[in-house]
């Protein structure tokens, strides 16, 4: 798709969505596998299902509601996607990273992603949470690829500070309040939709790897291009292949997502308060 289709689309999902609400938050967050539920708590909240958003992808994995919430949150407006679209259900990734696209469009500044993820560092704990310090892009593909989108941002983006330092500190500070034991680690992101092999996961933890996941990268990636401000958050839902000691499922994964549903939201909750 040429640069001028692609942006006549995000245009069209932009003027549907503004015509929804009075103003558009500056703060955006991703809710990952099983996580959607904290959108629910939102005041005064409106809901978009993605179905009625023009040219917007639909997940189809269990565990992704589909919706675009907009509510209130300790009296800040926010944003929730309940559910994202993965490259391996067979979306290029200029249409998996579509609604950045359009959130950066309509105004977003921050953004909070959050994503379940295996656990590669043995000092991690199914069910821990995970602040994100940097990633590995191992899907074999770029979000960036192809014409530049000049009007959103440089040919060459700066991605040595991909999650924003001060953010990641207010995250720490915010845990430490709660006393919630968070950890910090690398993610390295692969296409999937198979779990990686036990010689995949040794390489990526040669490679610095903590956590592995299949999404949340290519976000990241348009989201830099664009200078909005990223803090990016793992629940590690299972231990990674060859640590487990039992077959991965994405069945654990959701489970291990509701078991820490309670500590996760009030993690995030609190995070948006001091925003």
């Amino acid at each position: 798709m040429n640069n001028e289709q692609y942006l006549k689309e995000i245009n069209e999902a932009v003027g549907y969505i503004a015509q929804k609400v009075e103003k558009f938050p500056e703060i955006l967050v991703i809710l990952g596998s099983g996580l959607g539920d904290y959108a629910d708590t939102f005041k005064n909240k409106i809901v978009i299902p993605y179905n009625s958003i023009p040219n917007f992808p639909q997940s189809t994995v269990v565990g992704h509601s589909g919706n675009l919430v907009i509510g209130e949150v300790h009296g800040k407006l926010v944003a929730a996607m309940q559910g994202r679209v993965h490259f391996y259900e067979g979306y290029s990734m200029r249409k998996i990273t579509f609604p950045a696209r359009v959130f950066t469009a309509l105004g977003v500044k921050k953004a909070v992603i959050t994503n379940a993820a295996g656990g590669i560092n043995r000092d991690f704990l199914t069910g821990a949470l995970m602040i994100i310090t940097d990633h590995i892009n191992f899907m074999g593909d770029n979000a960036l690829k192809g014409p530049n989108l000049d009007t959103f941002g440089p040919r060459f983006p700066d991605m040595s500070e991909a999650y924003n330092l001060k953010l990641r500190n207010k995250m720490k500070d915010v845990a430490d309040n709660l006393n919630i034991n968070i950890k910090e680690g690398v993610y390295i992101a692969m296409s999937g939709p198979t779990y990686e092999t036990p010689a995949e996961i040794r390489m990526a933890a040669t490679l610095g790897a903590d956590a592995v996941g299949m999404s949340t990268v290519p976000e990241v990636a348009v989201f830099n291009h664009s200078g909005v401000k990223v803090i990016g958050v793992s629940c590690i839902t299972n231990l990674a292949a060859g640590i487990s000691e039992t077959k991965l499922s994405h069945d654990e994964v959701k489970e291990t997502a509701e078991r820490v549903k309670g500590i996760f939201t009030e993690l995030i909750d609190n995070f948006l308060k001091e925003l």
